[in-house]
Formats: C-alpha cells, sequence, structure tokens
C-alpha cells in the first residue's frame, strides 16, 4: 500500500453541456484552474463512447483491456480521482454505471465518452498530498505514487 495524507481544497460545481467528451473537458477545466488534485462525482446523462471493462485475460502478465462502445442516451453515475502526471498534466480516472432500460454497464472511461443534454460535476480539490500519476511498466498505466 501506497499512502499520503493531504487537505480540502477548493470545491468546484460543473454543469456540463451536451456533447461535452470525458475525460478531455475534466481534464481541461483541471489543468485552467491550476488543480493538482481531487476526487470527482459526476450524475447525468451519457449518450455515446466507449469503456474499458475489464482485462481480456486477469492472470496474464500484460493487460489487455476489453471494450465495449455503446450509443443512445444512457443514465449515469460515476466516481473518480484527478491527479497530475510527472509532467504535471491533470489525468482523470473515472469509473462509470450506465443504465438504459433494463440492461446496465459498467467501466472505465479512459476511452472516452460524451454528456447527453447535460451532467453535473463535483470536484473537491486534494492539495498537499504529494500524490502524481506516474507509469507503471507492469500495468503499461499511470498509477498513483507519492512523490
Amino acid at each position: 500500500m501506497k499512502s499520503a495524507q493531504g487537505s480540502m481544497g477548493r470545491v468546484f460545481v460543473l454543469r456540463l453541456e451536451d456533447g461535452d467528451s470525458l475525460p478531455g473537458c475534466i481534464e481541461q477545466f483541471a489543468q485552467d484552474n491550476s488543480i493538482k488534485g481531487g476526487m470527482v462525482a459526476l450524475v447525468g446523462g451519457i449518450g455515446a463512447g466507449t469503456l474499458v471493462v475489464g482485462p481480456e485475460d486477469g492472470d496474464a502478465d500484460t493487460i489487455v483491456p476489453m471494450t465495449r462502445a455503446f450509443a443512445a442516451a444512457h443514465e449515469a453515475a460515476a466516481l473518480g480521482t484527478l491527479f497530475v502526471n510527472a509532467a504535471g498534466t491533470p489525468k482523470l480516472h473515472m469509473h462509470t454505471t450506465l443504465g438504459r432500460g433494463d440492461t446496465t454497464l459498467t467501466g472505465c472511461i479512459r476511452q472516452g465518452i460524451d454528456v447527453w443534454k447535460i451532467a453535473e460535476v463535483v470536484i473537491f480539490e486534494i492539495v498537499d498530498s504529494g500524490m502524481v500519476r506516474k507509469l507503471d511498466p507492469t500495468f503499461n498505466l499511470e498509477l498513483l505514487s507519492p512523490e
């Protein structure tokens, strides 16, 4: 386990609009507002995109992600962390559950999803934690690490 302690900073409330693309719009907002770390919650509508829905083989040495594309309006609830990488660029790691009718789809949004009509986002800034996303060659992912 790796851990760090930080403090609560600012709280931002965003209304995303039809066609806004995640994770890009939240990462850009974080860049524009000098947010280095935080927690992000979202509720609203998602219209289309692709989710990472698991590894192809959970026992393999190299992680090969499974993805699922979807279209049409879905209800969404999502939670994520937002921290800068080694280059100082904010990166969002967010998982969402999408529902439409009697079906649900859950996964990571890193491949990209688009807002349908509106989505409400709250960003709770975490300051002075010292956590950054560093590339882990085992997983080929930027993982949270204390500086």
